[in-house]
């Protein structure tokens, strides 16, 4: 991945345009593995367990796409069987901001 990804950039004018976010966080897994990657560096077999409702299928795509989206790193050991770590990037890790406002919003108002 490039370096210039890890670089945020200081906008002129904010849009107002929630899409972009939406789309680099993803579906509907993606709030859940982020709240464990807030935590720390975990293996697939982790979140999995963490996050039992999600199918195999389901959590393949979710860090497929955020690891394209730049928020988190793939990370492949050669042990046998393969170990893959997953992290977030300063990118992800921006994110846990607009997170935890969002759980404030809902203790609050639901």
């Amino acid at each position: 991945m490039a370096a210039n990804n890890y670089v945020p950039k200081k906008p002129d004018v904010i849009d107002c345009n929630i899409e972009k976010t939406l789309d680099v966080i993803g579906g509907k897994w993606a709030f859940l593995v982020l709240r464990e990657l807030f935590v720390g560096t975990r293996r697939f077999g982790e979140l999995q367990r963490l996050i039992p409702a999600v199918s195999p299928r389901a959590l393949t795509s979710t860090l497929r796409h955020m690891e394209q989206k730049g928020v988190l790193e793939r990370k492949v050991y050669p042990t046998v069987p393969v170990t893959v770590e997953y992290t977030l990037t300063p990118k992800g890790e921006d994110l846990h901001q607009i997170i935890r406002e969002m759980k404030l919003w809902a203790s609050k108002w639901t």
